[in-house]
């Protein structure tokens, strides 16, 4: 079992920056790449951007890529997703997810869910 905690959302006007954090805990946390995904109201669930359990590779979205960095850091079971130059339409729940596997973008795979956290971008 891995358990997720995010934290770190909150509203902020657009043009601004947040910084999301991932809190594991249980297995051994190295083995499994992470997943942040985001669901807007009324929206399915989609895939923001991964990073693998090495940390050594990363994918994004198309619409966050160049403005979101995720990173991760295994000493300390945690995965960040610092967030910039944030739009309107970047307001969402924010979820991360772990995989025992590559970073796959399907919901579907992933084994494990944290509770979500709210970003919300005013204009």
């Amino acid at each position: 079992q891995v358990q997720l905690v995010e934290s770190g959302g909150g509203l902020v006007q657009a043009g601004g920056s947040l910084r999301l954090s991932c809190a594991a805990s249980g297995r051994t946390f190295s083995n499994y790449a992470v997943g942040w995904f985001r669901q807007a109201p009324g929206k399915e669930r989609e895939f923001v951007a991964g990073i693998s359990g090495s940390g050594s590779m990363t994918r994004y979205a198309d619409s966050v890529k160049g403005r979101f960095t995720v990173s991760r850091d295994n000493a300390k079971n945690t995965v960040n997703l610092q967030m910039n130059s944030l739009k309107t339409e970047d307001t969402a729940v924010y979820y991360c997810a772990a995989v025992r596997s590559l970073i796959v973008r399907v919901t579907a795979a992933y084994d494990y869910w944290g509770q979500g956290t709210q970003v919300t971008v005013s204009s």
